[in-house]
């Protein structure tokens, strides 16, 4: 039954997803030529001062996947960049990590800030991370939000591992986020969440792909966020946290150093 479920959630993960070309570091798309629109807020418009923020896909996840989320970005003002793993994730996380790292000083250098803010999904959560701890980002990150990142691996993962002659059917990347694997027990070990950087995890009881659902947490001083806690009655599942209003509210609210305090009703 699990299998089945994993199974559906992926079929229908690719029947979303259009081709898309790779991340480059595109140019930002905030709105206008340095004049806000009329309807902008004042918080808005300080948004276009802060880090440039990159979206982080996951796994099977091309860049057009991630526009809702970019474009709610935008519309607050913060100057946003898509980052499509390389051959859609499939490869070894620790090689995609360090295109990411290539990616984030292409920003850096484009845009001259010092920090980048980071939005991850699932897998993108994990490359982000190895990029942090193991390649220098820990200076060049401000902030880091993931959205239903396996941070402790997944039985989802391990099943596979399992069905697939051992190996994931030579997935690289679902070996290595498999529960107990080599890349997250070096991820883990230590400190999970070091530097300066304002660590956050955003969770859902209804994740089809995470099981379990705790181990989509950091420890170490990191805001870990279950959108049930705050809104038992809210349906989020894998894919849709990057689609709810209620996740956005938390995603903003961690870029912006505000309180948390996710908006139930949010659309």
């Amino acid at each position: 039954m699990l299998l089945r479920t994993m199974l559906a959630a992926t079929a229908a993960l690719t029947a979303l997803l259009v081709p898309a070309t790779a991340a480059v570091a595109a140019p930002d798309r905030t709105t206008g030529t340095g004049a806000v629109a009329a309807s902008t807020t004042t918080a808005a418009a300080a948004n276009a001062n802060a880090n440039p923020v990159i979206v982080v896909g996951g796994l099977i996840g091309v860049s057009i996947a991630y526009e809702p989320i970019a474009a709610r970005l935008r519309a607050d003002g913060f100057r946003v960049f898509i980052f499509q793993i390389p051959g859609l994730g499939f490869g070894d996380i620790r090689e995609s990590a360090r295109a990411f790292k290539t990616y984030v000083d292409q920003v850096r250098a484009r845009t001259g800030a010092a920090k980048v803010d980071l939005v991850a999904h699932s897998e993108g959560g994990l490359v982000s991370r190895w990029y942090v701890k193991f390649l220098g980002g820990a200076d060049a990150v401000g902030r880091y939000v993931s959205l239903g990142s396996p941070q402790q691996g997944t039985y989802a993962a391990n099943i596979l591992k399992f069905v697939g002659l051992g190996n994931c059917a030579g997935v690289v990347a679902c070996q290595q986020m498999s529960i107990g694997s080599d890349l997250l027990t070096a991820l883990n070990d230590g400190d999970d969440t070091p530097g300066a950087v304002r660590w956050a995890t955003v969770r859902t009881w209804q994740d089809e792909l995470v099981w379990p659902i705790a181990n989509a947490a950091l420890a170490d001083g990191a805001t870990n966020v279950l959108i049930q806690s705050a809104c038992p009655l809210r349906l989020v599942g894998h894919l849709s946290l990057i689609l709810d209003g209620t996740t956005y509210t938390v995603v903003r609210q961690v870029l912006t150093d505000a309180p948390i305090r996710p908006n139930c009703f949010a659309l």
